[in-house]
């Protein structure tokens, strides 16, 4: 059976809502940036030349991007880097992924974050309802979706835990083909040398089955770190201030250029249909395994080009080395020296 006909737009007044939230967030995001810090961005032609064609010419397909995460401030602060005429067009903005206990734990704050264009995700480390398959990761999947593509999950509301509600914002057409930028670490890594921790499978996720492939840009940031360390003091909830903050934002990239192999043997592994093949099966894994790898080796590109030293440890980039870090919230971390926070 299709899928019901998208509804063309979310009401009016959660529009402006929405509007008028991403605006203020985004004139304090750039005031605190370029105001209290000194700021380098290379590439931003990247992005906004992207965002401008999306505008004006249409989307066909959606767009992620992807970067390392070393502040709890990382989201939102630093699309503070857009000038301020992007904020007034949030369907051309980037939809992200918080964490279901933190940003949607109750209300007040679920409304924010959805006004904010944010999904309620959760995270395996915290809760069994988390992982690959979720249904955020289901209707992220959606987001990035062309216009024309049938989706297989229906209606207009979504829920993570069969007992809240949230608006599934890919029933509604507007939202095809979004923006979708995701953190692939899925926590705060500070590590000494500034490495990166390895890239969780669910990046590969949204590229494997995206249907068109989106459009792809890697990004690194480097200094935030220093305005939200992890070993701060008192007063720990206030942001530090004087610190040089660079944002490195890549050309993109044609995922079926980079990735085309890997999209066809997924292809493949769907045409058997046997879902547990998909799910469990070793050359599914793989080919999670192997994405998730390249898509790190992309914002590692960039990570040197701003003249930090290659990574030596190769073996960073695979799961199974960071295993041996303890079940604890926040710690330092046994395989790089690093400051995990998994708060």
């Amino acid at each position: 059976m299709a899928s019901p006909a998208p509804v063309p737009r979310k009401s009016l007044p959660w529009r402006l809502g929405s509007m008028a939230l991403m605006g203020t967030v985004g004139v304090l995001s750039r005031a605190f940036l370029y105001g209290f810090n000194k700021v380098e961005v290379m590439g931003l032609d990247h992005l906004l030349g992207t965002l401008d064609r999306r505008r004006t010419q249409g989307r066909e397909r959606g767009l992620l991007t992807v970067c390392n995460h070393v502040a709890v401030v990382d989201d939102p602060l630093i699309w503070g880097i857009l000038p301020f005429r992007y904020t007034l067009h949030p369907e051309n903005l980037r939809w992200g992924l918080g964490a279901h206990d933190i940003c949607f734990k109750n209300k007040l704050f679920s409304t924010f974050f959805s006004l904010g264009q944010v999904l309620p995700t959760h995270r395996l480390w915290h809760s069994p309802l988390g992982g690959l398959y979720q249904p955020t990761m289901t209707r992220t999947l959606g987001l990035l979706a062309g216009p024309k593509q049938t989706l297989t999950s229906n209606g207009s509301s979504l829920s993570t835990d069969g007992k809240h509600s949230f608006s599934a914002p890919a029933a509604y057409a507007d939202n095809r083909g979004s923006w979708v930028h995701v953190f692939p670490e899925a926590c705060c890594h500070q590590s000494p040398e500034n490495t990166l921790r390895y890239f969780k499978w669910g990046v590969s996720r949204l590229i494997l089955e995206s249907d068109p492939a989106p459009e792809f840009i890697p990004m690194f940031i480097h200094g935030t770190q220093d305005i939200m360390p992890e070993d701060r003091g008192f007063p720990r909830f206030l942001p530090r201030i004087g610190n040089r903050i660079r944002v490195v934002i890549g050309k993109p990239i044609d995922l079926d250029v980079i990735f085309g192999q890997e999209r066809a043997a997924w292809k493949q592994l769907v045409s058997r249909g046997d879902p547990e093949l998909l799910t469990h099966g070793h050359e599914a894994t793989h080919l999670r395994i192997q994405v998730a790898r390249s898509v790190r080796d992309e914002v590692g590109k960039l990570r040197e080009s701003i003249g930090l030293p290659p990574e030596h440890d190769k073996t960073a980039a695979l799961a199974d080395t960071w295993s041996k870090e303890p079940n604890k919230r926040k710690f330092k971390s046994p395989v790089d020296g690093s400051l995990v926070n998994r708060a």
